[in-house]
């Protein structure tokens, strides 16, 4: 899947009742730039009224996605491969970015080991971080559902 970070300019009716003028971070699944452009007008056009931009669109390198509907917010989780070289038996890293979706920082890190069970990889966690994102729109609902691990 390609990911696409799109960052959407418009006025937010705050909770005070006061228009300010807000950009916000969302992740869309799409094939090019362009698609990603159309797909997030799509998406955010139910959830904003009055005009909005997109203000930017670059390429999320995001290597898993681990939903949890219980989560409100995004945390973006390094985690290093841990492989062995074969001719000289050191090991190697090799560092890859990944996105769980929860409410605490201890629950994203259970929401990634619990979307890693099956994995045979060995990994460790170098860092998490929530990130500002507001919400991710996969390229379809089954892409949704297919990520989410069913509950035992």
């Amino acid at each position: 899947m390609n990911w696409f970070e799109c960052r959407v300019s418009y006025e937010k009716t705050m909770e005070n009742g006061v228009l300010k003028k807000v950009t916000e971070p969302y992740l869309v699944d799409a094939l090019s730039f362009t698609e990603a452009e159309a797909r997030i007008i799509e998406e955010i056009k139910p959830y904003i009224s009055g005009e909005f931009t997109i203000a930017d669109i670059k390429r999320a390198r995001i290597s898993e996605l681990f939903f949890n509907e219980l989560g409100d917010r995004y945390y973006r989780i390094k985690v290093y491969f841990i492989t062995l070289d074969e001719k000289s038996g050191a090991e190697k890293k090799t560092a890859v970015q990944m996105l769980a979706q929860a409410s605490t920082l201890k629950e994203a890190i259970a929401v990634l080991e619990e979307g890693m069970k099956g994995s045979m990889a060995d990994y460790t966690i170098a860092s998490v971080v929530e990130t500002l994102i507001m919400d991710v729109f996969p390229f379809s609902a089954d892409a949704k559902t297919a990520t989410e691990k069913p509950e035992e």
